[in-house]
């Protein structure tokens, strides 16, 4: 896994951005109530539900792949020369 110096900022703003989504696809207020790591899980479920992203092998489903996967497709929606990506 290549690590970007801007992985926290881009996780931060994976989970900014599928937390609205899920907001939208009528789940409750999930930052409010639940932890970091349960957040991170979430988004990752609802994305991969919802065809956003492919699914991890069961056995590679720990919080650091899945932080991974939400960096990998929070990069592939923001532009090339977003300043998160420089």
């Amino acid at each position: 896994m290549k690590k970007n110096k801007n992985d926290a900022k881009l996780l931060k703003k994976a989970l900014e951005l599928g937390l609205a989504f899920a907001k939208k696809q009528g789940y409750s207020d999930l930052d409010r109530y639940v932890s970091s790591t349960d957040k991170v899980e979430c988004v990752y479920r609802l994305l991969v539900q919802y065809k956003q992203i492919t699914p991890l092998a069961v056995d590679q489903e720990d919080g650091v792949n899945m932080k991974h996967k939400l960096v990998l497709w929070i990069s592939r929606l923001l532009p090339p020369d977003h300043e998160l990506l420089q």
